[in-house]
């Protein structure tokens, strides 16, 4: 699967948290990729990058230190570099013992090779752990119905954001419609302003937008259908519809000019929303940080404004239902002895998200994937946000990963390609189901 952008996959576009003083944890010293040195504890493979990296520190030594006999080490590396060594990796059957994922078809394709411990009867065991977390995390973790991840970390929504101060001008309402949707491009470009924000050349931005529309159009069960491999499922009359309504967004200049040459990875796409250049964007709950850190005073100022993503007339799609990424995922490897594999259980349940943790992500702008956390938010500055994204992430009726972390590898890279042609409107929407139907089962 490429996932070339760091600032979604590892959400590192949050605003900086001020350092922990601590000691780095090691990020040598392991006696072998699945060991950890004096064999009582257990290795772990991570992501460099802030605020994770100083938070998964901070977490590792409170462990270390009040289990001695079981420490956790860790090697942290680049998003990229971490992409292509841990595959290599677990096929030489050379893995760490905690595996660091993104859940969806990266997993499955571990979980069917036996490469992954099925930690469902674990769960049973410790149910009060499982209750911990919000239930439409646990979907990603699962394959055929075991689960075989624990999620982690914090839950990163797409949603609609925009600029307050740009429909003060134009006197209009965020959109609660599609009909609103296409009504709002003619009022913008009128005004000589981008209706929509988008860092096109990043190609997974744009899938973000098929991904809710083939939801409000068709309902979950229609991309259920192509996760499961189901025969012609990308032929869906919802797929070709979604494609349809983007090529006609395209065509009544939705986006902004040029906006196939722009890349997510510089933020060029947020500084677009927060200069007053572009009035909307769809992207993910990770970019509230970012654009609070370097928008100007544009979040602080309350110009910033966010909705859910608009319902399709017609369509079958709960208008609750969210898309994004619903965690992020760790698994033990079936190479790991059994005191690394118990190291690492123990791990999970005592030095994943405590307290310090949780109250460390809300302070960056970000909501863990916890439960009751509600009076922790309501303290927070960003409360207005984070309550938002709480509620959606909590009380969707279905959490929809991201398709590109949902599908195999293969088929992820074919789906990414064709979007970028519908987007420049080089095939159509029917080559486009075709082209992806040829992918299933790949």
């Amino acid at each position: 699967m490429k996932q070339p952008q760091t600032s979604r996959r590892s959400f590192l576009a949050l605003a900086a948290l001020t350092p922990f003083a601590v000691a780095a944890t090691s990020a040598c010293g392991t006696s072998g990729p699945g060991t950890a040195s004096g064999g009582g504890g257990a290795s772990m493979w991570y992501l460099s990058g802030e605020p994770n990296e100083t938070t998964m520190k901070k977490a590792v030594e409170a462990f270390n230190s009040a289990n001695p006999d079981n420490k956790i080490e860790v090697t942290y590396f680049q998003n990229d570099a971490y992409k292509t060594k841990i595959k290599t990796a677990i096929g030489a059957g050379q893995a760490p013992t905690i595996i660091y994922g993104w859940g969806g078809g990266t997993l499955k394709t571990y979980a069917e090779a036996n490469q992954v411990e099925d930690l469902t009867a674990w769960f049973e065991e410790n149910k009060d752990l499982k209750e911990k977390f919000f239930p439409s995390s646990f979907g990603a973790a699962t394959v055929n119905g075991k689960i075989y991840a624990l999620p982690n970390q914090y839950v990163a929504p797409i949603v609609l954001f925009y600029n307050k101060e740009l429909f003060e001008k134009a006197g209009a309402q965020p959109p609660k419609t599609w009909d609103d949707v296409m009504s709002l491009v003619k009022t913008f470009n009128d005004m000589g302003v981008a209706p929509f924000s988008l860092g096109g050349q990043s190609r997974w931005t744009s899938m973000m937008w098929l991904e809710y529309l083939l939801d409000r159009i068709g309902g979950h069960e229609v991309f259920n259908a192509i996760f499961e491999g189901k025969p012609n499922s990308w032929l869906d009359p919802a797929v070709i519809e979604t494609g349809t309504k983007i090529q006609e967004l395209v065509s009544a200049e939705g986006f902004i000019k040029g906006f196939s040459s722009i890349t997510a990875d510089s933020n060029a796409d947020q500084a677009l929303l927060f200069t007053g250049k572009a009035a909307m964007m769809l992207h993910g709950t990770w970019t509230y940080g970012g654009m609070k850190k370097n928008g100007q005073n544009f979040v602080q100022n309350g110009k910033l404004g966010f909705v859910q993503f608009p319902t399709v007339p017609g369509g079958k799609g709960n208008p609750k239902n969210g898309v994004g990424n619903p965690a992020q995922y760790m698994s033990i490897s079936t190479k790991a002895t059994e005191q690394e594999k118990e190291s690492a259980k123990k791990f999970f349940k005592d030095g994943i998200l405590t307290e310090t943790v949780i109250d460390t992500y809300i302070n960056s702008g970000s909501v863990p994937i916890v439960n009751g956390i509600e009076n922790k938010l309501d303290k927070s500055e960003d409360k207005e946000f984070l309550n938002f994204v709480y509620d959606l992430a909590k009380n969707a009726p279905n959490f929809q990963q991201s398709w590109d972390q949902a599908l195999s590898p293969t088929a992820a890279e074919a789906l990414l390609n064709n979007i970028d042609q519908l987007f420049l409107k080089s095939i159509t929407p029917q080559q486009f189901a075709e082209n992806m139907n040829a992918t299933l089962g790949k």
